[in-house]
């Protein structure tokens, strides 16, 4: 069965200032699957994974050239609604960031913005993103204590919860489980595996071992430069290029 692209990106560069971030990247990314971004710190992974939602237009001096097109239309064309992007491609940042508010009211915090006002819309929302999290059984009882009451692994799950409320396509993560014991990051690996049957998922790691563990596709990031693309499986088994070897390989980064 073919695939579909949730992503068609070509030539896509970005220079911060000065300084050259992405040089002409060329890559489609395959929809309700999990692609791992990996490389060495400052290769620009992280980069990447926010132009797919234009957060990089909050970066004053920063400059994209290339197009990002998603369903067929370039995010980054005049007038395209950045909102509407937001809302479609969520994202989860490394560290967990659950707002100073009850838990239920975090995850709720999305379609209130969005206009919803209705309280068993709200509700129903809130519940299903909790489920969807895998994190509802652990919080059922305490909807209104602090989101902050919550530990490492269940306020990331949290956030991930609040992404999902806005009913994305695509859920954007950079380094998810990098500020999380291993217990918690095993927990989140699972989750992200269960999530890809209904979401495109985009994950920037550090772990090369998380990449083979759930990634179905993995690019390879060097100096600004995409190295190398493919299968998980393939790109670990068989790269092909020396720089993809040597990186899985531990000779550098």
């Amino acid at each position: 069965m073919k695939t579909k692209n949730i992503f068609e990106i070509e030539n896509l560069s970005v220079i911060y200032g000065e300084t050259p971030a992405l040089k002409a990247i060329d890559i489609d990314i395959n929809e309700k699957s999990i692609t791992a971004l990996i490389g060495p710190s400052g290769c620009g992974k992280s980069t990447f994974l926010r132009t797919l939602n234009r957060m990089n237009d909050l970066i004053p001096e920063c400059r994209v050239m290339g197009s990002v097109m998603i369903r067929g239309e370039n995010c980054y064309e005049n007038g395209y609604d950045i909102i509407g992007l937001r809302k479609k491609v969520g994202m989860v940042f490394q560290k967990p960031n659950p707002f100073p508010m009850t838990i239920f009211d975090n995850v709720a915090y999305g379609p209130r913005c969005q206009g919803v006002k209705n309280k068993e819309t709200l509700n129903e929302m809130v519940l299903e993103a909790l489920k969807q999290a895998a994190l509802y059984d652990e919080v059922k009882d305490r909807l209104e204590s602090s989101a902050l009451s919550l530990s490492g692994g269940q306020q990331q799950r949290l956030c991930i919860a609040r992404a999902l409320a806005m009913k994305p396509e695509v859920l954007l993560m950079d380094e998810p489980t990098s500020a999380l014991d291993p217990i918690a990051t095993l927990k989140i690996e699972n989750l992200i595996e269960r999530l890809k049957k209904q979401y495109s998922i985009i994950i920037v790691t550090h772990s090369m071992q998380q990449a083979a563990r759930i990634a179905d596709y993995t690019a390879f990031f060097y100096m600004g430069e995409l190295i190398e693309y493919g299968k998980t499986d393939q790109l670990f088994s068989v790269p092909k290029h020396k720089q993809t070897e040597d990186y899985i390989t531990g000779r550098f980064g």
